[in-house]
């Protein structure tokens, strides 16, 4: 499944769950035909419950539902939840379900992370944002500061396409293909290119995407990701634009979701900083966006960490994007951001220490070179779907332990 550049989109730019579910259920609310949904995680809390009553809604119209989850990262949805959709006509389907082993999940990697959403053929939505409440800003603390772009025009049909390719692969689809055609008119000038990454064909497609951006920069380079471990070509191409006078700049985690998160990254900071890159740490909540811009046209939007999961294990998508308007959108807020809410790492920051980490920095750096080739040691298993369509088919999978039962804590 190769995807080409496509001409002749347009896209919106959706900040937060502000302003990425109210635009999702909208959508939904209006579908007549099909509604493709995939995501990480749903969780049973105000935006998972919203998220139900809009498909419930759009399936007693008649539309067609296929919603996939990730085995592990949607694994403490309770029965209620799945038995409503089940009863209501919705396919839902569990992405490579594994049953626990001493009460642990084991279904740690090859994780189906992606993000889209495709209504009708007509209108696409991808980034890093999942259906919960933690991507409210209202939240708390701990609310994730993340990005979704929505989009219409050719580069819908390449979203239908991805999505319906994972579908197929339900027991509960099979042959049964949709009568939606996706709409391949031109709405706007935006150039757009759909990539993913799986065990199977596409194992670096994005991170060769980055890789080209970063090589091409003439004279800037933003990068916002959560989890950043990357790869040692995308470390060296960082260094190399920095050397030759891009100002490159990475907004990181300061207030991480997860601990490891920090300790990984700052291992890598005295490699950066030392050839100028500039590193700010986002402090404000723990960030959890996956986007990037070069110059004055490209950007990327999607579910894809630099870190080893994402660039080596998991099943993600990123949109690429050559608008000027967009990136000087996402340039503008990036450095609001990076003004008003990050702290700077400055060399005597990220020498703190170095005697003692000096050793787990040449280590990590052995790690990521070697670690997509390790990953493809792992078991290739060939991704499965379980299809959740019965209340019998709950009851199976709570047997394994697949699925918690209803008075477990979600």
């Amino acid at each position: 499944m190769n995807f080409q550049w496509q001409e002749g989109n347009e896209v919106e730019l959706l900040i937060n769950g502000e302003g990425f579910f109210p635009s999702v259920f909208e959508c939904i609310r209006s579908a007549e035909k099909e509604i493709l949904l995939e995501t990480f995680i749903i969780f049973d809390d105000r935006v998972g419950r919203a998220l139900k009553a809009a498909l419930l809604e759009a399936a007693a119209r008649g539309v067609q539902i296929d919603l996939t989850v990730d085995g592990y990262g949607t694994a403490e949805l309770n029965s209620e939840f799945i038995t409503e959709m089940a009863k209501a006509g919705i396919r839902m389907h569990m992405f490579d379900p594994a049953p626990r082993v001493l009460g642990m999940r084991t279904n740690l990697f090859r994780r189906l992370h992606r993000k889209i959403v495709v209504i009708d053929g007509e209108i696409g939505f991808i980034g890093g944002i999942n259906f919960g409440a933690d991507h409210m800003t209202d939240y708390g603390a701990m609310a994730k500061q993340d990005y979704s772009v929505k989009v219409r025009g050719p580069i819908v049909a390449d979203l239908h396409r991805a999505a319906l390719d994972l579908v197929r692969r339900s027991p509960a689809v099979g042959s049964d293909l949709p009568a939606v055609k996706p709409v391949t008119r031109h709405v706007g000038a935006v150039r757009m290119l759909l990539a993913i990454r799986d065990n199977e064909q596409h194992h670096t497609d994005i991170e060769e995407h980055y890789l080209k951006a970063i090589r091409s920069a003439n004279y800037r380079l933003v990068v916002a990701n959560a989890y950043f471990f990357p790869g040692y070509r995308i470390l060296r191409e960082l260094r190399n634009a920095a050397r030759r006078g891009v100002k490159v700049t990475l907004i990181l985690q300061g207030q991480p979701d997860k601990a490891w998160v920090s300790a990984c990254s700052h291992l890598l900071y005295n490699y950066l900083l030392r050839d100028g890159v500039t590193i700010r740490e986002y402090c404000q909540r723990p960030l959890h966006g996956k986007v990037a811009l070069a110059d004055r046209e490209w950007c990327t939007v999607g579910s894809s960490n630099l870190d080893p999961l994402s660039l080596s294990l998991n099943l993600e998508a990123n949109l690429f994007i050559r608008d000027p308007a967009l990136n000087q959108q996402l340039y503008d807020h990036l450095m609001e951001l990076s003004e008003a809410q990050c702290q700077a790492v400055t060399q005597k920051i990220a020498l703190r220490g170095f005697w003692w980490r000096a050793p787990l920095i040449s280590l990590s750096f052995h790690f990521i070179r070697r670690f997509p080739a390790l990953a493809g040691m792992l078991p290739a298993h060939t991704p499965k779907l379980q299809p959740l369509t019965t209340e019998e088919a709950v009851e199976q999978l709570q047997e394994t332990g697949e699925i918690p039962c209803s008075n477990e804590k979600t």
